[in-house]
């Protein structure tokens, strides 16, 4: 867990010097260029200086034997910039191995991941090498971000594995507030991992040094099941945890760092914290199953800072549910994005083509339902086709010959028929699982799938509608070809109105969600009020308070939203404007007119 040895700078000082100058004094220098430069300075005997090195010595002697730091050349030596270019930097935590739910046939059972996840997937990988330690997770992202010249001061925390909502509250307390402290440690240039680290090789069979998990689990014959494999081979782990549970019972505080306690109030100390840190936290999202949406998991959702919701539909047929065992019916999925809506959270669904029991065509029509019933309708989306992994129950389906990976021409004409029937307001996350293919049995391995669907658009003289096709990315933009455009539609607790600048060619620099309720809502702070979901603002992810001529983002499109938002509320008859503010934005809400409430933020209309 521990990271490689840093690069001794003033070791290496008139290498790096005479690349870094060059860079420094030709901007926009030709990345054939660079390549170049780093053939003619090499790092010894070992091979190229890699960005991360570059970034690190230009940090370094900038204002010394360099002139004064310029953010522009870490962007030009940033690796990677599309992570950030959607405006916030996104840092992904796992949860530990845990029984789970349900018993989806689809599902892969890896017992050394969290539910339905693999360990060859990077993510899972780097949650493993660091024990699922939410601190260590988070830690060492932002590190790497760091290093490889990202922005770290606007992140959104996505927390996945398994059914969240079936993990203890106190688990969950303590994971969230622990990488609250992940932020705030790394934003003051504090480092606490060895502490982490050292207590987590004393105590838990989930550092890698203690944990040897081997447990394959075959879904052609599934004598074994998840849950209880999970059970057996984290014994330790999960006696640990009941004796810290007793102890709590008897009144004992648990001390360590890895003790997997915290309070509501240490987790709201640590929201207050990080109003104003360097490093904030601008959204929080988990991931839950339909059945496992009450109006009192939303409340608590809500308490724990969350500001969105992964939630799995995989299909809108309930014949198809029951054949691959998913174990809630459609009912479960229309209350459940009801009961998050009233509450303003954005959705964020999973489907799933190519199920056992569907077709291309009965996919089609199940996506067609996604966005024709009000119900529905989310506001992003992770399509995620039908993956054969050797340890998941449908492998005896596919051996006996009941169920086929669709080729790969039937899966391009669904995909391209979905990206035809995404509307505007939706963002298409994912459109490929990131699973390594040596993880899959049969059926499609190819990654780059979107590329291939829109390739496929472009060439019928098409292009996807969806946000995330649209998005300005890093092309200058001037506030002046931006024109406001406004979308209504009906959800199933009301209105929505999805206000967006756009430019002549419908590219996105900024939206509002912003829902206007008909139902009752489950708290009163939300009594007679329009809610702002989300406000998003595209470009390259600036510091907060940097700006940079001909982007996106700094440039009042926020403001203006909500400006627009307010006055269509009020036109509507709503006498407040509330807002499911991230914890991290907070204080840029109160700029606006917003005032604390206990889960929301409101602004009287009158």
């Amino acid at each position: 867990m521990r990271p490689r040895a840093a690069l001794d700078l003033d070791a290496h000082r008139e290498p790096l010097l005479a690349i870094l100058r060059t860079v420094v004094s030709q901007p926009g220098l030709p990345r054939k260029r660079l390549e170049q430069l780093l053939r003619e300075y090499p790092k010894g005997g070992d091979g190229a200086y890699s960005r991360d090195e570059l970034i690190a010595a230009y940090r370094a002697f900038a204002g010394t034997h360099l002139p004064p730091f310029d953010p522009g050349v870490v962007e030009y030596l940033r690796r990677k910039p599309v992570r950030t270019s959607s405006g916030v930097t996104p840092v992904t935590v796992l949860t530990k191995p845990f029984p789970c739910p349900g018993e989806c046939i689809f599902c892969p059972n890896d017992v050394r991941m969290p539910k339905s996840y693999l360990s060859d997937e990077p993510g899972a990988q780097r949650a493993e090498q660091n024990a699922f330690d939410p601190y260590l997770q988070t830690y060492t992202r932002l590190l790497t971000y760091h290093h490889t010249g990202h922005p770290t001061d606007k992140i959104e925390v996505i927390i996945l594995g398994g059914t969240w909502s079936f993990y203890p509250e106190t688990y969950q307390i303590w994971f969230i507030k622990r990488i609250f402290d992940a932020l705030h440690d790394f934003g003051q240039g504090v480092d606490r991992r060895a502490e982490v680290e050292d207590a987590l090789r004393r105590v838990s069979q989930l550092h890698p040094e203690r944990n040897t998990v081997n447990a394959p689990i075959d879904g052609a014959r599934l004598e074994r099941r998840y849950n209880a494999v999970v059970q057996t081979v984290y014994r330790d782990e999960m006696a640990r945890s009941h004796e810290l549970a007793e102890a709590v019972a008897r009144g004992e505080r648990p001390r360590s760092p890895v003790d997997e306690y915290a309070t509501w109030e240490e987790l709201e100390a640590a929201h207050r914290q990080n109003e104003t840190a360097a490093c904030r936290c601008v959204g929080l999202v988990i991931e839950t199953r339909p059945d496992h949406i009450s109006p009192e998991e939303v409340l608590r959702v809500r308490r724990l800072g969350c500001t969105k919701v992964q939630i799995g539909f995989q299909s809108l047929d309930d014949r198809v549910l029951r054949l691959n065992k998913r174990g809630h019916t459609v009912a479960a999925t229309r209350r459940a994005v009801r009961l998050l809506r009233q509450m303003g959270f954005k959705i964020h669904a999973h489907w799933m083509p190519n199920l056992y029991g569907s077709s291309p065509e009965a996919d089609i029509a199940d996506y067609r339902r996604l966005f024709d019933d009000p119900d529905f309708r989310p506001d992003e989306l992770k399509v995620y086709p039908c993956s054969l992994i050797e340890s998941a129950e449908l492998m005896a389906r596919y051996q006996d010959g009941s169920w086929r990976p669709y080729t790969h021409d039937e899966l391009l004409d669904v995909l391209v028929a979905c990206f035809r029937l995404t509307p505007e307001y939706c963002r298409l996350t994912r459109v490929i699982r990131d699973i390594p293919s040596t993880d899959i049995v049969a059926g499609n391995k190819l990654t780059n799938f979107r590329q291939i669907v829109e390739d496929e658009l472009a060439r019928r003289g098409e292009r996807g509608r969806d946000i995330r096709a649209r998005e300005v990315r890093f092309r200058q933009v001037a506030a002046a070809e931006l024109m406001l455009d406004e979308l209504e539609y009906a959800s199933g607790v009301g209105q929505e109105i999805f206000l967006q600048y756009i430019t002549p060619e419908r590219d996105i620099a900024g939206f509002l969600r912003l829902a206007l309720p008909a139902a009752p809502a489950l708290t009163d702070e939300l009594d007679g009020a329009a809610i702002i979901r989300e406000v998003h603002v595209y470009g390259q992810s600036l510091e907060i308070g940097e700006t940079a001529p001909g982007r996106a983002q700094h440039a009042g499109l926020g403001r203006a939203l909500i400006e627009r938002a307010a006055a269509i509320a009020r036109a509507r008859g709503f006498r407040r404007l509330a807002v499911i503010s991230a914890v991290g934005t907070r204080a840029y809400y109160r700029k606006r007119g917003f005032e604390d409430g206990r889960l929301y933020q409101t602004r009287p209309l009158d």
